[in-house]
């Protein structure tokens, strides 16, 4: 696998192409400039609600100036995402989240504005042909009637709202960059430092004690500075109850609720499924410990690789074994694939200073630009696969929906990438070597493990942290530590054998400060793996469905949205046979190990 210093050493073919954002700086200050001018337009919109013509008005210039923007704000943050650190770029991302402001500034008129209005004159305006585009936005908006205030109260609410990213930031900086977590001699001799986003490849390589103690160097570190973590997670907590009932609502999770237009009981069949069926876990971590050929597993050993595939595979290797992994989803899929291919939507390399992860970045009028980090890895191809599925969910939802039902929600969002990550394993899984096939149950169970019972568990931890502070108490480290082991043993105490650190997980989940996030992940997981199973059957019926599941925009509910797919998200069934679909692949995964 080819290694670059810069970025300036990488080949064109593997850098992503920008220019249909804007071709050179020239133009992205000239539609920086124009795109001010609109904003202050649009400030003299106010009143515009009593004529549809006037408000079909103000909400196209609303659609056209927010997508100059978004083009604006996403090429400054993938520019600077190239090299981190050049002041330049900061100063032009910076530019773009001002810019945001004054746009907000200006439009935080129109929702108090239309909710002023009665329930007839509301729905005349809203039932008007000339908003027939804007009817479902539209309506939206007003069943929050009872939820929205003032103007001058929005206003206060949003920039109070705006310091909530506050507490993510200081968490993750507390996290990522403020700790010393010292340097682990590795076995060639070499010396790592020691982070929070390379612990788990480090350990891979570490014999059993020197693991332990790695475990063990890292956590003490995350112990020492968890007081800190809680008073900021507890203040982030706060602040949302606040706001909800602000609101008008009688908790941040009747929010949330309210603004899913789901019910509580959805949640509550999900979290029923996982922990009736924890015997699953045990039987998943029972064969890694065979496959390990360990007699005990502990927390230190969840990092190793049971395949031998040390195999490396160069990015067009990679390419061509994620378009016969696509295969199955049809020749006018895999036409998507190859345009994010022939485009080069890709930023495929790493060199030092580039940003480190790996995402799907789009906007309203740009289909999405993919950053990665490529290593000649199979965890990299997955990391293609899954972040195309988000690429390619977003050109159906572009070419068959307005502008403005194009963000969706994340309880759908995910359901392409992860049934494409399903679709890579089972590729393996059927036409793979042993090694590769082992590889392939390891992703599969990793990903689906890990995105339902985890996030299911996490999401039980996040509603009682929730309720707690709702009801008077303080987020504590003691808090913390006892709600995330009880956790943790409600699902492993009989897999895993526990130490002094598991209390500390917590610790390391930044998705809190992004609230109730972790749910959105098990549902989608569980639509996954039904869609992967359903479409390597050759079910042509449901392959339609899919189809017309990937083209829906954000005018349609989610829990409508995946009635298409034939899932009632209020029926436990569908999440126990999703689980006992996994049970079947650990039994297949422990056939293959014994083979």
């Amino acid at each position: 696998m080819e290694h670059y210093d810069n970025r300036e050493s990488v080949p064109l073919k593997y850098k992503w192409d920008l220019t249909s954002f804007f071709k050179d700086e020239e133009e992205f200050n000239q539609v920086f400039n124009n795109t001010k001018s609109k904003i202050n337009d649009l400030g003299t919109y106010v009143g515009c609600t009593s004529s549809d013509i006037k408000t079909k008005e103000f909400l196209d210039l609303y659609i056209e100036v927010l997508a100059d923007w978004e083009d604006l704000f996403v090429y400054s943050s993938l520019i600077n995402d190239e090299v981190v650190g050049i002041s330049k770029n900061i100063e032009r991302k910076s530019s773009c989240e001002l810019l945001l402001d004054e746009f907000n500034h200006n439009v935080n008129f129109f929702d108090p504005e239309l909710l002023k209005l009665s329930e007839e004159e509301a729905n005349k305006l809203i039932n008007s042909e000339v908003l027939s585009d804007y009817k479902f936005y539209l309506e939206n908006l007003y069943r929050n009637k009872d939820h929205v205030l003032s103007e001058k109260e929005e206003r206060i609410l949003n920039e109070f709202n705006s310091f909530s990213a506050t507490y993510h930031d200081m968490a993750s900086s507390l996290l990522y960059s403020e700790h010393d977590y010292g340097e682990v001699v590795m076995p060639d001799g070499n010396i790592k430092t020691l982070a929070p986003n390379n612990l788990a490849s480090i350990m891979k390589k570490l014999p059993r004690d020197e693991r332990k103690k790695t475990r063990e160097q890292f956590y003490k570190i995350v112990d020492k500075y968890s007081r800190s973590n809680a008073l900021y997670l507890n203040e982030y907590v706060r602040m949302n109850e606040r706001l909800a009932l602000l609101r008008n609502h009688n908790s941040a999770w009747e929010e949330y609720l309210f603004n899913a237009n789901m019910s509580n009981n959805v949640f509550l069949k999900l979290i029923s499924a996982c922990e009736k069926r924890v015997d699953v876990i045990k039987k998943y971590y029972d064969v890694r410990k065979k496959g390990l050929k360990l007699d005990e597993l502990h927390f230190y050993d969840l990092a190793l690789d049971i395949s031998n595939n040390d195999k490396e595979y160069s990015i067009e290797e990679g390419i061509d074994i994620i378009k016969e992994a696509l295969k199955p989803l049809g020749d006018e899929y895999l036409s998507r694939f190859n345009k994010i291919i022939d485009n080069r939507y890709i930023d495929f390399c790493s060199y030092k200073g580039k940003y480190i992860g790996g995402y799907s970045f789009s906007t309203f009028k740009q289909e999405s630009r993919i950053l990665l980090s490529y290593n000649g890895d199979m965890d990299s191809i997955s990391t293609i696969i899954h972040e195309s599925g988000h690429n390619i969910h977003q050109q159906y939802v572009s070419e068959n929906n307005h502008m403005i039902y194009h963000a969706l929600d994340s309880i759908v969002s995910e359901v392409p990438s992860l049934t494409n990550e399903s679709l890579l394993s089972m590729y393996l899984i059927n036409n793979g070597d042993k090694d590769e096939k082992i590889k392939g149950f390891e992703n599969l169970l990793m990903v689906s493990f890990s995105n339902l019972f985890d996030a299911v568990r996490e999401g039980k931890m996040e509603l009682d942290m929730y309720d707690y502070v709702k009801d008077g108490g303080m987020l504590t480290k003691e808090f913390m530590d006892n709600l995330a082991e009880e956790s943790m043993k409600k699902y492993y105490d009989e897999s895993i054998i526990f130490d002094d650190y598991v209390k500390n997980s917590w610790v390391n989940r930044t998705h809190y400060f992004n609230s109730f996030y972790l749910f959105s992940y098990a549902i989608c997981m569980c639509v996954a793996l039904y869609s992967c199973k359903k479409i390597l059957d050759g079910d042509k019926d449901y392959l339609d469905k899919y189809k017309k599941f990937l083209k829906l925009g954000a005018d349609n509910w989610s829990i409508d949205a995946f009635k298409v797919l034939g899932f009632d998200l209020e029926d436990e069934k569908i999440y126990l046979d999703s689980i006992d679909y996994l049970e079947e692949l650990v039994n297949k995964f422990d056939t293959v190990l014994s083979s």
